[in-house]
């Protein structure tokens, strides 16, 4: 069962996303709009639930965040920053991402995202521009980002380069680093007292990440990746070993007894996500059906966090039911050469492939 924490943050998703990146986790939402009233009802719903048998309200703190993708992409993010400041129990939480559509064509919105932090924004390539492009499902998005670093660069906020392996932008990757030299990136960082982060690494196997498997790098199209880059992304995730080949990971999951994450340590602060048709699932698990708590707009809350609380969903009751093991067992390459960040990240995969098939 899992343990309903006391401090929580609740994300709506208000106004959408400019981009259909194939790699999001949060698979392909459709850009459907939830009002200031609705925001202020959830909310107001969530401060107010009392446990059956309890007579004070359950939650102990409560955060409010007006996107689950591309933050500020309304309009009106200044009105929007205002009420999560209004709704949340402190400083709303203001991850180092920023709306790179919006630093391309806002020249007024870094300073104010500096004003209220981060001092960080995280940019994002998969490749040079038609690559970046086509995984975006946009074009001009590789061009937004480097006006975006731009625009950063120029009013003292530092861009941090995220670069996803891929088949059809691995030997890109070489672009990018002497783009980032063409460009000045690494002095003009520390010249802001900073150093410039740039990193690689692969995507989760989850949401729209789940239709480009087939584009997941081998071990031996990792090595075409610069040494220069690879010892950025060591220094950038404080670990030597960055991904591990599906053989290896399925090897040492039948080696061991214990199940691999989507479990919660106690006390874990967790994100109640809400979409724009009303949809509530939990950011530890993913937006797919089989995570769906339930629909606010036909339930109520004490339902849903009901179902949470007694793992009453299907990739849930599938953890508590089936061993790591067979999940290698049924849906594993014991030969596999394409890489995975974590053990967790590859049982996630099988666990989805297990439910599409309707497996018991």
């Amino acid at each position: 069962m899992a343990e309903l924490p006391r401090e929580i943050a609740i994300g709506f998703d208000t106004h959408g996303c400019p981009n259909r990146c194939r790699h999001c986790w949060l698979a392909s939402l459709p850009n459907a709009s939830l009002s200031e009233r609705t925001v202020r009802q959830i909310t107001q719903w969530f401060r107010s639930f009392v446990r059956p048998g309890e007579a004070s309200p359950f939650f102990r703190k409560v955060w409010v965040s007006t996107n689950i993708r591309e933050p500020d992409f309304s309009d009106d993010y200044r009105r929007l920053y205002d009420l999560e400041s209004e709704l949340s129990d402190g400083k709303p939480w203001r991850y180092e991402l920023l709306s790179i559509w919006r630093l391309a064509r806002d020249t007024k919105y870094a300073l104010w995202a500096k004003s209220i932090g981060p001092d960080t924004c995280q940019v994002t390539f998969f490749g040079g521009e038609n690559t970046t492009d086509w995984f975006c499902r946009r074009k001009g998005a590789y061009q937004d980002c480097l006006t975006a670093t731009e625009r950063l660069l120029e009013i003292g906020m530092k861009p941090r380069w995220q670069l996803f392996a891929n088949t059809k932008g691995i030997n890109e990757l070489d672009e990018l680093l002497c783009l980032a030299d063409q460009m000045r990136i690494p002095q003009r960082v520390e010249a802001i007292g900073a150093r410039f982060d740039i990193f690689v690494h692969v995507w989760g196997a989850c949401g729209a990440a789940l239709g480009i498997e087939h584009l997941r790098p081998t071990a031996a199209d990792m090595t075409k990746i610069p040494r220069h880059l690879l010892e950025l992304s060591v220094k950038h995730f404080g670990q030597d070993i960055l991904w591990r080949t599906e053989a290896d990971l399925c090897s040492e999951i039948l080696s061991r007894d214990e199940w691999y994450g989507y479990g919660m340590e106690p006390g874990h602060m967790g994100w109640f996500l809400i979409a724009g048709n009303m949809d509530v699932t939990f950011n530890a698990y993913g937006v797919e059906s089989c995570w769906c708590l339930g629909n606010l707009a036909r339930e109520s809350l004490s339902t849903i966090l009901g179902r949470f609380e007694e793992d009453d969903i299907p990739g849930r009751r599938l953890i508590a039911s089936v061993p790591a093991q067979r999940l290698v067992k049924d849906f594993g390459n014991l030969q596999g050469r394409m890489v995975h960040s974590s053990a967790d990240d590859l049982l996630r995969l099988y666990l989805l492939r297990h439910l599409a098939q309707g497996r018991r």
